[in-house]
């Protein structure tokens, strides 16, 4: 297949070159948008012959959908990455091998998530395959306006690949926490706020992504601060986390139940001390206006 790939990037240089070399051997139309990086990402990127502009960030959602907007693609698919992303070499072959024979009625494809944490790979707790709707014809898909955990939708027919990328988590636990402590401010805007959620409602017949919302209403229906813990024995013990050695360990603890009873402590501060926060006409949090730090990159959708 014949396809143009869309990586955004701040600060990246730790991993980009990987991700663009695993990009340029599905593709020969790469655009980078750099969020204005203050290390060597803008080189590295200009080294390797990839194409890169820059642009204000303001969320990940507006910031996809900024590139859908205005890149200049030169096919008819398009494939987006984060900076941490690269393709496994069985998603490479897979997206070699569709060719020109892609049915006319299928306009997006869905493309399992393989998280590397710590130098390891997290395939136990649930945590693979992780469903994302990556790459689309263009025209027909967009990002969804969720401050976190947005995700890519398409009008049409989907299918699956069954190739791999891998999110390669390389920052410290002192960068990976105050992201999710940052996260957790946008979740709770999100949950608090009376704005339009999503474009992605739950459906447990849907898509994988679909589902996935079903199963968080599920979990937001449970009591607060108490469901951190279940979903840490569902995920650790019931699921296998345990399987994933230290490294899972030390993942599980923090991300399915550090980072979810922040939430809820933050939920209950917002509750008993903070009023809801009004949206504007355009159904944006008025709270939330100013611009935000690109680094927020999701872990864990």
């Amino acid at each position: 297949m014949k396809c143009s790939v869309i990586v955004l990037t701040f600060n990246s240089e730790a991993t980009i070159e990987k991700t663009i070399r695993a990009a340029q051997a599905v593709s020969d139309d790469i655009h980078v948008v750099d969020s204005y990086s203050a290390d060597g990402t803008v080189d590295i990127v200009r080294n390797l012959g990839v194409k890169i502009c820059q642009h204000e960030f303001l969320n990940y959602s507006a910031q996809r959908n900024w590139a859908i907007d205005n890149i200049p693609l030169r096919y008819e698919w398009q494939l987006h990455l984060d900076a941490d992303e690269y393709l496994s070499q069985e998603l490479i072959q897979e997206l070699q091998e569709l060719g020109g024979g892609t049915s006319e009625n299928v306009v997006g494809y869905y493309i399992p998530r393989l998280v590397k944490f710590l130098g390891r790979t997290i395939r136990y707790g649930g945590m693979f395959p992780i469903w994302h709707l990556r790459l689309f014809r263009t025209g027909f898909g967009r990002c969804e306006g969720r401050e976190y955990d947005q995700h890519f939708y398409v009008t049409g027919t989907t299918k699956k690949l069954a190739g791999h990328m891998v999110d390669d988590q390389r920052m410290s636990l002192a960068e990976w926490t105050a992201r999710h402590n940052r996260w957790s401010d946008a979740e709770v805007r999100q949950l608090s706020s009376n704005c339009p959620e999503e474009a992605i409602q739950g459906k447990w017949s849907g898509t994988p992504v679909e589902r996935k919302r079903s199963l968080r209403g599920v979990y937001y229906r449970t009591p607060p601060l108490w469901r951190a813990f279940g979903l840490f024995l569902y995920r650790y013990v019931i699921r296998l986390g345990f399987l994933d050695g230290k490294a899972g360990l030390i993942f599980y603890v923090l991300q399915t139940f550090w980072f979810r009873f922040l939430v809820d402590a933050k939920l209950y501060e917002t509750a008993t001390k903070r009023p809801v926060a009004p949206c504007d006409d355009a159904g944006r949090t008025l709270s939330n206006r100013s611009v935000a730090t690109p680094s927020a990159k999701e872990s864990h959708r």
